[in-house]
């Protein structure tokens, strides 16, 4: 073959290439503006099909997680102009919760009327913290602000005091209840009685060794507070005594047969009476000396019933959120008594948990979408390229 006949060849050649390549663009061009067809098990798919698929399954996978979250956000907003919950120590000695700075919260919201929940935790058995209120991201801590008491009143929860905070005996009535009876009650729980009942209040979840150690902390810190020394003990022992005795006589005076102690409406004063009564007439030994000298007051002692049987007795035996509790970190190690009642989660752990299954389970249908689409799509597609091979 001469020089001549070769280049014909290949000029042949090269314009048959030519007109393949260009046929071959034409139709691709064709393919890619037809609408796509749903694939068979025989087609063959391309991997820009894969890939409009594979954007699809992102759009859908993000699409389901902006609307759990708006749906969460709006469950939230409902929840907190809905939902109030009282975090307190847990109950005994036949009271709601059996701590005194917790029972007075409690009663308080008991007086308003207050629909809540009452939670428990345990966690930090010395914590100041507690009692606390919360509703949603809004909560009140027992040692911010005067108390949860005070702290309500001032943001405007729930407010029984309005019309009283300005009448002289209502400052009167709150130096002897909340001051003098305050300090008796103390120097009665961590003294007087040497800390009979803190056991079933604080530490009954504890080891032996862990609840000795924080009663001997709590002691010492009452003992500071009421300002008790080796040297002023036995005086502030008197003091004290006295004072509740006079407090106790003000207060019979003042309250006669009347239901509250100012009249016909209830007051923060009255929760902090009634727990008051409560605690030391049931949560107290017989032997205790205050107990004693409130005995001596039998209108104080009907005053504590009424209201108990009115407010706490009959709204417990109506319909209510099932009372719930807060896990304690020392649960394991301590011992747990064997015939305690299994407790409802709560309303906000069953919210959580049910948003975390329904995610979840978007999360793992987008994964299966995205495995069975691209895994079917896997074979096809090398065939594909084998074949253009």
């Amino acid at each position: 073959m001469d020089l001549v006949t070769g280049q014909e060849v290949l000029d042949e050649k090269r314009s048959e290439d030519d007109h393949n390549i260009s046929s071959w663009f034409t139709s691709t061009k064709n393919l890619s503006e037809k609408p796509l067809a749903k694939p068979s098990s025989s087609t063959k798919r391309p991997a820009s099909s894969s890939m409009n698929l594979l954007e699809d399954l992102f759009f859908f996978f993000f699409l389901t997680r902006a609307l759990i979250t708006h749906t969460n956000a709006i469950m939230e907003g409902d929840q907190e102009t809905e939902v109030y919950t009282l975090v307190a120590r847990k109950p005994s000695f036949d009271l709601p919760t059996a701590c005194p700075n917790c029972l007075p919260a409690y009663i308080y919201l008991k007086l308003a009327q207050l629909p809540f929940e009452l939670a428990f935790n345990s966690t930090f058995p010395d914590s100041d913290e507690l009692p606390y209120f919360e509703n949603g991201t809004y909560v009140a801590y027992n040692n911010e602000d005067g108390g949860v008491i005070e702290k309500l009143k001032k943001d405007g929860i729930v407010n029984l005091d309005v019309p009283l905070q300005t009448l002289p005996e209502y400052l009167s009535l709150k130096a002897l209840i909340v001051s003098w009876l305050g300090e008796a009650l103390t120097y009665e729980i961590w003294v007087g009685t040497e800390g009979i009942s803190t056991s079933k209040i604080y530490y009954s979840d504890l080891p032996w060794v862990i609840s000795k150690a924080l009663f001997y902390k709590q002691t010492y810190m009452a003992k500071n507070r009421l300002g008790i020394t080796k040297e002023t003990a036995e005086q502030r022992e008197k003091q004290i005594y006295k004072r509740a005795s006079e407090a106790y006589e003000a207060l019979s005076t003042r309250l006669g047969e009347q239901k509250f102690l100012f009249e016909d409406r209830p007051s923060s004063l009255d929760a902090f009476l009634l727990s008051h009564i409560l605690f030391i007439i049931q949560a107290l030994p017989e032997t205790s000396a205050l107990r004693c000298k409130l005995l001596e007051h039998s209108n104080l002692v009907r005053y504590a019933e009424k209201l108990k049987a009115e407010f706490l007795e009959a709204s417990s035996s109506s319909p209510s959120p099932p009372l719930h509790s807060f896990p304690s970190s020392f649960s394991r190690k301590g011992s747990k008594p064997k015939s305690k009642p299994k407790v409802e989660k709560t309303a906000e752990e069953k919210k959580f948990k049910k948003r975390a299954r329904f995610f979840l389970a978007a999360q793992f249908l987008a994964v299966v979408m995205y495995l069975s689409v691209m895994g079917g799509g896997s074979s096809d597609e090398l065939e594909y390229e084998d074949e253009d091979d």
